[in-house]
């Protein structure tokens, strides 16, 4: 198999959406939530991180530094089109949304989480979970992969046939793959370990979505967050999903929320902007 290109893009208004797939997951997991912000108006751009949307194999030897290049790349080609850009994501597509608010602040003008994930830690993840955690690249000397299980961060139990469906079907550019590497898992806490040090330094505004019961990574993922960022934290507590919180039940409040975030970011930015014309005035004077 070789990767396809499943990026999406829709062509909107100066203010665009860069948003980014978690590990494993492919830019069509995001496709509801981009349909939603296209039809608002904002331009979007869902990229497709290195290693993604091929094979296990292909996926193994990805590092998160290339995940995070495809990130800077594709934030890169949004700038050709908008001037003010909200970069997020889900899962771990928040993350490196983050790391890439603390390398670009001056080009990130809002972050938007969707339940994003610093630990595995959910209420349906396996004991030995911790001890993933616990893992790094140079640690790893027997790969092995390890399979997705049930609810597979989906509530809705007709959505949830569908996704696994596609993930069983061979066809890891529709709905991911479903075996992950453990590599891939080491180069996630990997880059969680970077990030969670440049938290308090982030000043972006952020709109940070979680669900209450989430499968796979807690509510305290967001809570930590809501703690150490160093910006204003918007923080929703979704009632009715799991994990995977742009395709599931409340799906459609993701994309409320999102319009809802853009267009207060937009005001204040533009309040900024009246504010800082008549001093740069007075100061030409």
């Amino acid at each position: 198999m070789t990767i396809k290109d499943r990026s999406v893009f829709h062509s909107g208004g100066r203010v665009g959406f860069l948003l980014i797939h978690g590990l494993g997951g492919t830019p069509v997991e995001l496709r509801f939530v981009a349909q939603g912000l296209a039809r608002a108006g904002y331009t979007v751009y869902c990229c497709q991180l290195a290693g993604h949307c091929g094979t296990v194999e292909e996926l193994r030897s990805s590092t998160w530094d290339q995940w995070y290049a495809s990130v800077e790349e594709a934030h890169d080609k949004l700038k050709e089109h908008c001037d003010v850009i909200i970069a997020g994501g889900l899962s771990m597509g928040g993350i490196l949304a983050l790391h890439l608010a603390h390398n670009r602040p001056n080009d990130v003008h809002g972050l938007a989480l969707y339940a994003p994930t610093l630990k595995l830690d959910g209420w349906s993840m396996p004991w030995y979970s911790f001890i993933l955690r616990l893992m790094r690249p140079s640690m790893i000397y027997i790969d092995m992969d390890l399979p997705e299980h049930e609810p597979y961060g989906i509530k809705d139990e007709r959505l949830r046939a569908f996704v696994v469906g596609s993930m069983l079907s061979g066809d890891s550019s529709e709905a991911g793959v479903f075996s992950t590497p453990l590599r891939c898992f080491a180069n996630f806490n990997s880059l969680v370990g970077v990030v969670k040090k440049e938290l308090g330094a982030i000043k972006t505004p952020a709109l940070l979505m979680h669900p209450r019961n989430d499968d796979i990574a807690s509510l305290d993922n967001a809570l930590y967050l809501q703690r150490k960022l160093g910006g204003l934290v918007d923080m929703v507590v979704m009632d009715n999903s799991y994990h995977i919180i742009t395709l599931d039940r409340q799906r459609h409040l993701v994309v409320e929320r999102s319009v809802a975030f853009a267009s207060t970011l937009e005001k204040d930015l533009a309040h900024r902007a009246s504010i800082a014309r008549p001093l740069q005035r007075v100061a030409a004077e």
